[in-house]
């Protein structure tokens, strides 16, 4: 159902850079690139993500409430994920473990404070 999201930011050229190196981790490339950002996605049937200055050019806010969550193939990928996120400046919001028993997790804010999850079900 999801095509693609958006988090805004910014210093757009220290978020691309971010999203290029976590992205990267899951094998995901460059689907756009314009004047106002770029859009990541693991291939042409699967849901993108973009990190974008706003449109409306005023400053770029994380929503409260807002989050978005990142499927992975196992645990360990969840915490690879949230720890090459983590050394690249995000920081931690709530570390890999399970909140159930069958949904594995991780959370993150980049340095706009986007919350940002990864899991795993089983």
């Amino acid at each position: 159902m999801i095509g693609y999201v958006t988090v805004g930011t910014n210093d757009l050229p220290r978020a691309i850079e971010f999203y290029e190196k976590l992205f990267g981790s899951i094998g995901a490339t460059r689907v756009f690139e314009g004047e106002q950002g770029v859009a990541w996605s693991n291939g042409p049937m699967s849901p993108g993500f973009g990190v974008m200055t706003p449109f409306n050019q005023q400053p770029a806010t994380f929503g409260n409430g807002v989050m978005i969550a990142m499927v992975m193939d196992s645990k360990a990928d969840v915490d690879k994920f949230y720890h090459t996120a983590l050394s690249l400046g995000a920081t931690d919001d709530g570390p890999p473990g399970a909140r159930s028993d069958t949904f594995y997790a991780a959370y993150f804010r980049d340095f706009d404070g986007n919350k940002i999850a990864a899991f795993f079900m089983t």
